[in-house]
């Protein structure tokens, strides 16, 4: 009986085009730790989004490079800015290109996400690919030709679709894959995306230099190089997803009781989902939370110079304002290093929060979030007045720490609130609130600011108020998660429309019970061992250049 079900999938999947999801469905001996590599190899490269500054300055001077004069315009609009050939560009209209890309995530995980379910998460990968790996190829074009709006389609419209697509592509099957460690599961691969910049900065810097000539910035040349390489390695990740049968469950587990009414064994509709109070609870906590991160880390360089000035280089009695063109250069490279050990602590904590979790509950996670957060940001203005650096930095690496860990942890609080099911479209739909929080948080943080530097602060004082009003954010937060209650359920799918929905999400098979196994049992495979080394050793190198410029900052 055994033999006939298996040759009627095998059958069955051979009807289907390679990309189905059909043929995406693990065969017998499949190794679930494969699947984590696959998505951190495309977290990886999307991540670059977070990287995508370093080429704002060598662009913004790209026609200058070996001429007698700079050829800049101030005074041209954006609509010139877009089509001009003699002009150099303002950095301004450069950093538009990530919050296209950001929107634009936002916007097709929620119009794809419903897609992505019935489509598997390989043909999504893959749409990821083009779009991201091509995004850079077809802003390579726009540097050569000098068109700016090349470049806003390309790596803005184009890469923020692959962006979005390949954001949630991993979501639904880490959770399916990994039922016992939910949290974890996700947060390894989200931790890929918080990590895409720390890898990608540092290799683009080097083949700027590599590149570049008394005529040339080095830029078009490294964006082509790095599109090809994105569209290898994002290809190898697609080609790696694989999709548990239906009913599959790891060797040795059944799902226990639940602990927490949080926690339902039902499954919601993605037509139902945006119906319910949950949903727009756990929008709101994302957008808070993220609003509140993305505005710091907007400003982070700028915040630590101006409220320390002098107090970083050793001369606590000047204020930035009163340094020189020497000693601003020697307090812009501590800052740097702040920066990067902001971002260091961003991806740990997408995968420490995301591993505890598991363990304390999702709601309990979100509320330490935005109590911890609270006071961290009500606390910071008191370390900055008493020029301790060391507990400014500590409290913001903190902060971000948790803003990190929202992003990885709420695709578990999804699964833990609406069911497995339709979880990674239902989290693509829920990313509205990071597109959102990317406009509104950087726009309120430099508008506070602004206002307090046309009233003439400066110093520790310049950012109290924003430190308030972010502490304002987290506690809105904080009740948002609070009043999450579990579902209603009416609100659940029957067991039949349930089985329906898995019908025409995988081939016929039989529950693969066995030949699965995690760290516990039998340990990595051969093959799995090779994937991890193939994304763990340039994490490695990524985290040795941000621990190596980050020295500065406490020498």
């Amino acid at each position: 009986m055994n033999v006939r079900v298996a040759d009627a999938s095998t059958a069955d999947a051979r009807s289907h085009g390679w990309l189905s999801r059909e043929n995406t469905v693990a065969k017998p001996g499949f190794n679930r730790w494969l699947v984590p590599p696959a998505a951190l190899a495309i977290h990886l490269c999307i991540g670059m989004s977070y990287g995508l500054s370093v080429f704002w300055l060598p662009l913004s001077r790209a026609l200058s490079v070996g001429q007698p004069a700079p050829a800049t315009c101030p005074d041209m609009s954006v609509a010139t800015a877009l089509f001009t050939t003699t002009c150099d560009w303002r950095v301004s209209d450069l950093v538009t290109v990530f919050s296209i890309g950001i929107v634009m995530l936002g916007l097709a995980a929620a119009v794809f996400g419903g897609w992505l379910e019935r489509a598997g998460p390989r043909k999504a990968g893959l749409a990821a690919t083009l779009c991201w790996g091509g995004g850079f190829l077809i802003g390579a074009l726009g540097v050569y030709v000098h068109q700016l709006w090349l470049i806003w389609l390309g790596m803005g419209v184009i890469g923020g679709i692959g962006l979005g697509l390949g954001y949630i592509s991993p979501v639904s099957t880490l959770v399916k894959w990994f039922p016992d460690r939910r949290g974890m599961a996700t947060g390894m691969a989200i931790m890929g995306f918080g990590g895409g910049a720390m890898i990608g900065s540092p290799l683009a810097n080097i083949l700027i230099n590599t590149f570049k000539t008394p005529n040339s910035a080095g830029v078009w040349q490294t964006l082509a190089v790095m599109g090809g390489l994105y569209l290898v390695a994002m290809t190898c990740g697609a080609f790696g997803y694989r999709v548990p049968p239906a009913g599959w469950q790891p060797e040795g587990w059944t799902a226990p009781a639940s602990k927490s009414a949080m926690i339902t064994a039902g499954h919601v509709h993605l037509d139902n989902a945006h119906k319910t109070p949950q949903f727009w609870l756990l929008w709101a906590a994302l957008a808070l939370n993220v609003s509140a991160g993305i505005g710091v880390l907007a400003l982070a360089s700028p915040m630590l110079q101006e409220i320390f000035g002098g107090g970083l280089i050793g001369q606590p009695g000047l204020g930035f304002a009163q340094l020189d063109a020497g000693q601003k250069a020697q307090v812009a490279a501590v800052a740097a290093g702040f920066v990067g050990l902001l971002s260091l602590f961003n991806i740990l904590g997408r995968f420490f929060w995301a591993s505890m979790s598991d363990k304390i509950g999702r709601k309990v996670t979100y509320a330490t979030f935005f109590a911890l957060g609270c006071l961290l940001y009500a606390a910071a203005p008191w370390a900055a007045g008493i020029g301790s650096k060391a507990l400014f930095v500590l409290f913001f690496c903190v902060i971000l720490s948790m803003y990190g860990g929202g992003f990885s942890t709420i695709p578990a609080y999804l699964a833990d609130v609406f069911g497995t099911q339709f979880v990674g479209a239902i989290h693509g739909r829920l990313l509205t609130a990071w597109s959102t929080a990317g406009v509104v948080g950087p726009f309120v943080v430099t508008a506070i600011r602004q206002a307090q530097v046309d009233a003439g602060i400066q110093g520790a004082e310049l950012y109290t108020r924003t430190m308030y009003i972010l502490a304002a954010f987290l506690a809105a937060g904080f009740v948002a998660n609070l009043l999450v209650r579990p579902l209603a359920a009416h609100w659940f799918m029957s067991d039949a429309e349930v089985a329906a929905a898995e019908a025409k999400g995988s081939a016929a098979s039989a529950p693969l019970r066995s030949g699965s196994h995690g760290i516990g049992r039998g340990g990595l495979s051969p093959l799995a061992g090779l994937a991890w080394l193939a994304v763990g050793i340039p994490i490695l190198w990524g985290i040795w250049t941000t621990l190596s410029k980050t020295l500065i900052l406490f020498s």
